[in-house]
């Protein structure tokens, strides 16, 4: 018979597992939940202070005082912030823990506190004002639960009955300060415990994203790939337990006997996806390095109009080689230069998603230093971003400059996903496209983009068509995200073809006001 001990996350209690438990008991097995302090456990005596350690301690007693089978072992499931004590836990009782489930959580690190995890900037930032505000004395420091309306910043309510929120609402507690800024103390006997991570898939994760960002090369997330861990998708929003009780029990039984997906790790006899060879074969160019910045250059003597291609992210810091040398975006830059325009590629700071400002700093300053070079018609300039860099078109399409001849996406995030917490800045270029005005736009969708992403695209669709906005899509039926490296199909190559087409002819035929330039004829880009 397992035994499940489940914690919960942040202003929640043990009310939240209501109807997992029982259903999970019903099943068989036996289940625990887990009262922390100062959230529906017991009330710290004032001026003690209620911390990370505080909520390991709650874990570590009911690790210790429940009934197991003959293993002595039990199953951990942290949700949310719950994740934390659960896994500082399991560090000191490992010979007792079974599995560790991470629902909808983050991989804890030893040395890194909880509030790294919450996704909201905004909401970090408050926390760590409040912190500030009372110097190191947070002993009794608290942040205000959510009001009912604020839920979807701490996760996508997606799937929560109406009752069911209002019920979270009444019941929210208070989160002690201490327990967010407190850093987590690991010793490394938690890495041998086998893990399962069930993720909700309408909170903006799934399997084949964290596929992707393994094959980047990201050191954190190696240990994914190991035999023992497993994966789970659920399609609803952070709360499985309020949404989809009844699959999550399913779930939570079928991870503790060892089911679920496995990673497939990076083999270094086979380059991963993003560092497979471009689908077309293009011309050996010029290739010119000014810091961040390439320049691919035609063969001209006049200057050219130049299209500048954005990559994706968020992209380790140390991944190597950095994007502006993967063959997908080199192909498309000589693609871009053999067809008479400059090709221009940079590599942006988007290392973590809290770098979406610094990174669009970066692809301003990068378009300036092109528009700068004499070689390049600074009245004639296109952008063309890929994946997470979709976000950056924001800023161009709230305020497009006349020298912007028009915009490219492909296979793009159009929307902040909803735990990326972005969801009050400026990075959603649906809610831009009312100023967009004439600005062309050409996307190229892929139709087995991974459904979090394709969510963003028709958001995105949906708002160019109430505004009238001028979007000329490219479909890519059998296409994945980054298909331009692994569909080698002629569906695929044509799609390349099309959207190059499009983009060029934009770049050098008149502008949306009907302007056509007087430096020098449009050449023939449809040529391969």
């Amino acid at each position: 018979m397992t035994t499940f001990i489940l914690v919960s996350g942040m202003f929640t209690g043990t009310h939240i597992w209501q109807d997992t438990a029982a259903r999970l008991t019903a099943a068989g097995a036996r289940a625990h939940t887990v009262a922390l302090t100062g959230i529906d456990g017991p009330r710290a005596a004032p001026g003690t202070g209620v911390d990370l350690e505080t909520h390991i301690a709650d874990v570590l007693a009911v690790i210790d005082s429940v009934e197991t089978g003959p293993d002595r072992k039990v199953v951990l499931v942290g949700h949310d912030y719950g994740i934390h004590p659960a896994v500082g836990a399991a560090d000191r009782r490992a010979d007792r823990v079974a599995r560790i489930v991470h629902l909808d959580s983050g991989l804890p690190r030893d040395g890194v506190p909880a509030l790294a995890a919450v996704p909201d900037q905004s909401l970090r930032e408050r926390a760590a004002g409040r912190s500030a505000a009372s110097g190191d004395a947070y002993d009794d420091e608290v942040l205000p639960p959510p009001a009912h309306d604020e839920w979807p910043r701490w996760g996508s309510t997606e799937g929560v009955p109406a009752a069911a929120l209002d019920r979270l609402t009444a019941l929210a507690a208070p989160q002690p300060l201490g327990t967010l800024l407190q850093p987590l103390r690991l010793t490394g006997a938690v890495d041998e415990v086998p893990s399962t991570g069930v993720l909700c898939t309408r909170n903006g994760t799934s399997i084949e994203m964290v596929q992707m960002l393994v094959g980047l090369g990201d050191p954190a997330l190696r240990a994914l790939t190991d035999p023992r861990v497993t994966f789970f998708e659920l399609p609803t929003g952070h709360w499985p337990m309020l949404s989809r009780p009844a699959e999550l029990s399913d779930v939570l039984l079928r991870a503790a006997a060892g089911e679920g997906h496995r990673l497939t790790p990076v083999d270094a006899a086979e380059p991963p996806a993003h560092l497979r060879p471009f689908l077309l074969d293009v011309p050996e160019v010029p290739r010119e390095r000014h810091g961040n910045v390439d320049l691919y250059l035609p063969d001209a003597e006049e200057p050219r109009p130049a299209v500048v291609f954005v990559h994706g992210g968020p992209v380790p810091a140390d991944a190597r080689p950095t994007p502006r040398d993967w063959p997908g975006l080199t192909g498309h830059a000589r693609y871009a230069a053999g067809q008479g325009a400059v090709g221009v590629l940079l590599d942006h700071r988007l290392h973590d998603l809290g770098d979406y400002e610094r990174a669009a700093a970066d692809v301003a300053a990068a378009v300036e230093l092109v528009r700068d070079d004499p070689r390049v018609d600074a009245d004639r300039i296109a952008l063309w971003f890929f994946s997470g860099g979709g976000l950056i078109t924001a800023d161009w399409l709230d305020a497009p400059p006349a020298w912007l001849r028009c915009l490219a996406a492909t296979y793009p995030v159009l929307a902040p996903l909803p735990n990326w917490g972005l969801s009050g800045t400026r990075f959603h270029p649906a809610r831009t496209l009312a100023n967009a005005g004439a600005l062309p736009v050409v996307l190229t969708r892929v139709g087995r983009e991974m459904p979090e992403i394709a969510a963003t695209v028709e958001e995105f669709l949906a708002a160019a068509k109430d505004h009238g906005a001028d979007v000329e899509v490219v479909d890519v039926p059998h296409g994945h995200h980054g298909f331009e490296t692994i569909d080698d199909t002629d569906e695929a190559r044509a799609a390349i073809r099309h959207a190059m087409r499009s983009v060029l002819r934009l770049a050098f035929g008149p502008d949306a006001r009907g302007h056509q330039s007087a430096r020098r004829p449009a050449p023939d880009y449809r040529r391969e």
